[in-house]
């Protein structure tokens, strides 16, 4: 995604500079219409340098708590639908928040509404890096049709649905997590405490050691000895991945790799579907119009080249192309969506159409990660065994060679 350097015109009459992200200058200037309709210049800035761009990136930030946050949410669209007001109903959800991120978000907000700001504007300000883009923009949605507790029933839905998919994932990944652990700390253990004793023991026969004998006992000397070495690696790794992600051809090049990868890549396939999926339901559903729903689903896309890919769509679709044609030009999403996309636009039931596709692709989702899961656990029993199997036959045949000479 690029960066641009604007000045506009705003409703009022008054000139207005500004920095705007976009997939090129066709969105970027989509974006910047969206609250100033007059764009008087729009340039594109320099790609930051690599050590720049690293030194940057966001490594902090408030976290969103998935849990207090659906809890908000389904509050909201409860006490609205009692008629409270919603600036007596931010109030209240304030005062019984726990999540302390969350609880002063929304005393802040509650001032704003209090005030006469939107809701959504002032959701936007103060939740700035911590909400999602799409709860932002179907509230707005919301409070423009008049129909706010509907929008948070929306949201509440979609992020339940969401994280009982993560906690899904999270529950598969438990076992095979824990045998992995495992499998490394007996691997240490082996080569730190065991392997050094019968080292000691051949060391005082002086005897001859068979090859792989003297191939274990060197590789257990490294780690006891350069295991900062192991350590510096590593950090150097993730510091030249960090500094090439960093950049917009290392992000782009990454990301396509991410959809190659042997068993990951089509999980990630599925995520992104997943993802348009229930992203666009969730925005059509709150009465965006299809071009805005596709520009903000693209935004939310975690696959940066899929992201770019679904907001150059977004750009097609203002030239007059349907959805179904844009992405099947595109390539970046599977067939099975595109072609439901397709039909729902001809048959006039686009989200009918989406919600049915998201259930199928959550699913898919899930048994693509559980069938992941359930290979990694054999695969890491036997690296178990075979390192184990490496130490023992590397011992005793020292110890029948040690006895033959005796």
């Amino acid at each position: 995604m690029d960066t641009f350097n604007y000045t506009a015109m705003s409703r009022d009459g008054k000139k207005v500079t500004g920095v705007i992200e976009g997939f090129n200058e066709m969105d970027a200037a989509s974006r910047i219409k969206e609250s100033y309709p007059i764009i008087l210049q729009l340039n594109s800035t320099k790609e930051k340098g690599i050590v720049g761009n690293f030194l940057g990136s966001d490594l902090g930030g408030r976290r969103l708590n998935d849990k207090a946050f659906t809890l908000m949410c389904s509050q909201f669209a409860v006490i609205l639908k009692s008629g409270i007001p919603i600036s007596r109903t931010v109030r209240l959800i304030g005062d019984k928040m726990t999540d302390k991120p969350l609880k002063k978000m929304l005393d802040q907000v509650a001032d704003d509404v209090e005030s006469g700001r939107s809701l959504a504007a002032s959701f936007e300000e103060r939740g700035e890096g911590m909400l999602p883009l799409t709860f932002i923009e179907t509230i707005r949605a919301g409070e423009e049709a008049g129909n706010l507790d509907a929008s948070f029933e929306s949201v509440s839905e979609h992020y339940t649905k969401q994280m009982k998919l993560k906690g899904k994932v999270r529950g598969a990944m438990i076992y095979p997590t824990f045998v992995l652990l495992l499998a490394v700390a007996v691997v240490i253990v082996l080569m730190v405490k065991v392997v050094p004793v019968f080292t000691a023991v051949f060391d005082a026969q002086g005897a001859e050691l068979p090859g792989i004998t003297k191939s274990l006992i060197a590789l257990s000397t490294f780690f006891r000895k350069f295991w900062w070495v192991i350590v510096m690696i590593i950090i150097v790794i993730f510091i030249c991945y960090k500094l090439y992600g960093n950049t917009e051809k290392g992000r782009m090049k990454l990301a396509k790799m991410a959809l190659k990868l042997p068993v990951l890549g089509e999980i990630n396939i599925l995520n992104a579907a997943s993802q348009f999926a229930n992203t666009m339901t969730m925005m059509l559903g709150a009465g965006l119009p299809i071009t805005k729903a596709v520009n903000i689903t693209a935004r939310t896309m975690s696959n940066y080249y899929i992201s770019s890919e679904i907001g150059k769509v977004s750009a097609d679709l203002e030239t007059g192309h349907t959805l179904g044609r844009s992405l099947r030009e595109s390539g970046c999403l599977p067939d099975i969506l595109v072609d439901m996309t397709a039909v729902g636009e001809e048959s006039g039931e686009l989200e009918q159409t989406l919600a049915m596709t998201a259930d199928y692709y959550d699913s898919e989702l899930e048994s693509a990660i559980a069938a992941a899961m359930a290979k990694l656990e054999p695969a890491t029993l036997v690296f178990m065994g075979a390192v184990a199997g490496y130490v023992v036959v590397a011992i005793y045949v020292a110890m029948f060679s040690m006895y033959n000479g005796m």
